[in-house]
């Protein structure tokens, strides 16, 4: 699936539920398939500021294309977590780079979270932009073998 196919799905899932309710329910949801985050990856340095409960999120680099693990302490923010890290899972730098997660504001989803929750929305997506620009220009070492 293509990353315009990722965001088109998203926001075809998103803007189908009625209520602010189903909203969270959905990021409820993908907050629990998502997986757990190996403890042992759960450093400061990992931790993204601007959220309230923590969120951690461990990127890598394999084959040309990027992989998140990430977990946090509140279901919603791993929610969120979930959406943002899903949407840009396994994508090559430069469509990360090129691919803003918009379609959140556009599906509605933006408009209800709390400040502390969209601070850390921005922080995550500042985190993970900045990796796939290290990633482009050459200063990430591809890993050897998968955590994520």
């Amino acid at each position: 699936m293509t990353i315009t196919d990722k965001r088109q799905t998203l926001i075809d899932d998103l803007t189908t539920l009625p209520d602010l309710e189903e909203r969270f329910m959905y990021l409820m949801d993908q907050a629990k398939k998502w997986p757990a985050m190996n403890s042992a990856l759960k450093s400061e340095e990992r931790l993204l500021p601007g959220c309230v409960s923590r969120l951690w999120l461990y990127p890598e680099f394999r084959d040309g294309r990027c992989w998140f693990a990430m977990d946090a302490e509140a279901m919603i923010s791993k929610g969120v977590a979930a959406v943002v890290c899903g949407f840009y899972q396994g994508e090559k730098p430069e469509d990360i780079l090129a691919n803003e997660p918009d379609f959140l504001a556009e599906a509605g989803l933006t408009q209800v979270l709390s400040a502390n929750r969209s601070s850390a929305l921005a922080n995550l997506r500042k985190r993970i932009r900045a990796y796939a620009e290290a990633c482009e220009a050459g200063a990430v070492i591809e890993a050897d073998e998968a955590r994520v």
